[in-house]
């Protein structure tokens, strides 16, 4: 038997949405087979079965909003098999969503109803009862009672996105995110004091998805947190060019593996800010910024990317960017980045200023490579014209954990090592 739990996607995620079951009970699951979809502040993604089995109970309903680790289903190996839906654990120790635990009424196998009771979630799937609606404090979860009382406002000032209207957590941010308040993100309202802007008749409204939520409140605690400082630096790619086009590949592998040999130089930027103290990772495991359809930001990570040569990394990349487009991430995928790189090129950008992935204190970004008339040196001492392939790389990093002289330095030892290394060698 399994009991199927909240996955923790990504390590300072603390809670998870069921957007959407891919099973019913009765169902066959083969391993890989996806069992649903989740929603987190870190990425949407479909969670897959991790063994053969039957599908006997769905402990949490469709747009529920529980803890990691909470039970959330349980698939046995027959589909006649006696289970007990706490694990065979007393029911204290089961988790419960924000602390709670859930409570079983002393009964051995506690039903449905008493599980989504004491979670203070909706009721389990196909369950008829009444649900929380907008505006009810009451029926509210802990975790968006707490967040309402943190940005100061009320539960009929909320448009629940739940089932029957509920309240999520998500709501709650987007609420809070366009309040006129200096904690908002609607930065130009809460500057001039005036009230949020309304749709007129000739405006459409398109409303913020799950996704879009969960990026934005993401981005914004990132610029309340860390000291946002932008360096950049120009690279002429000819030298590996040939190699790229041989390969077939985009700049964005050859980048990376000059990257994770700069972090060995400079490792203060493959670090996280402590409490009063810089937190320097000895391994180095490099996120990609990847979108999404255009609705959402997903870091998924590859891991050790340092012991990795170009031909190595440069599937590692493809792998989990697809992955993540596919929506096929696993937790791992998803957590203890170290340093992110993000690659905007192919639309042609010349300067980025990314914003940095927390916990970490720099993320790069690849603007546009262009064939560009540069000055080069001649055998005989003089200089010459030649059109080479040429972009900029920009680099934003916390003010709090390095200097100026530090971050411009790591950037310039990137693009020497583009511009000088023999990178026939690395196949």
């Amino acid at each position: 038997m399994e009991i199927v739990v909240m996955p923790q996607l990504g390590e300072t995620v603390t809670e998870g949405t069921i957007v959407a079951w891919r099973v019913s009970p009765g169902d066959r699951v083969e391993p890989d087979d996806a069992l649903f979809e989740v929603s987190t502040d870190k990425v949407d993604t479909e969670v897959p079965s991790a063994g053969a089995g039957y599908v006997r109970e769905l402990l949490v309903p469709e747009g529920a909003t529980v803890a990691i680790g909470t039970p959330l289903a349980v698939v046995t190996v027959t589909a006649d098999e006696p289970y007990d839906a706490t694990g065979g654990r007393p029911a204290t120790d089961v988790p419960g969503p924000v602390g709670r635990t859930l409570a079983t009424g002393g009964a051995e196998n506690p039903g449905p109803a008493d599980r989504a009771a004491a979670a203070d979630v909706p009721g389990p799937v196909g369950r008829s009862g009444e649900t929380a609606r907008a505006g009810n404090a009451g029926a509210l979860s802990p975790v968006v009672r707490r967040l309402l009382d943190e940005h100061g406002l009320t539960a009929a000032r909320v448009r629940g996105s739940g089932r029957d209207g509920r309240i999520t957590r998500a709501d709650v941010l987007a609420a809070a995110a366009n309040r006129a308040t200096p904690s908002a993100a609607a930065v130009p309202s809460a500057a001039t004091g005036g009230p949020l802007p309304e749709a007129g008749p000739d405006d459409d409204v398109v409303e913020f998805t799950r996704a879009r939520r969960n990026t934005a409140e993401h981005m914004v605690r990132s610029l309340r947190t860390s000291a946002h400082t932008l360096v950049g630096v120009q690279v002429d790619y000819h030298g590996l060019e040939p190699v790229r086009t041989a390969a077939k590949l985009s700049y964005l592998p050859f980048v990376a593996r000059a990257v994770v040999d700069a972090l060995r130089a400079f490792p203060h930027l493959n670090a996280s800010v402590g409490d009063d103290e810089l937190i320097v990772h000895r391994r180095i495991h490099l996120g990609l910024a990847v979108d999404v359809d255009h609705q959402a930001l997903v870091v998924p990570v590859v891991h050790d990317a340092d012991g990795l040569r170009l031909p190595a990394l440069s599937a590692a990349i493809a792998d989990v960017a697809a992955r993540a487009r596919a929506k096929r991430l696993a937790a791992d995928d998803l957590t203890g980045g170290t340093f992110t790189v993000t690659n905007v090129g192919r639309y042609g950008t010349v300067v980025t200023a990314p914003v940095i992935n927390q916990p970490q204190v720099a993320i790069l970004s690849i603007d546009g490579v262009r064939m560009t008339p540069v000055a080069v040196a001649t055998p005989e001492g003089g200089w010459a014209v030649a059109v080479h392939p040429v972009g900029n790389l920009s680099l934003t990093f916390d003010h709090r954990a390095v200097d100026g002289a530090y971050a411009a330095a790591f950037l310039a030892y990137v693009r020497d090592t583009l511009e000088q290394r023999d990178w026939r060698a690395e196949g």
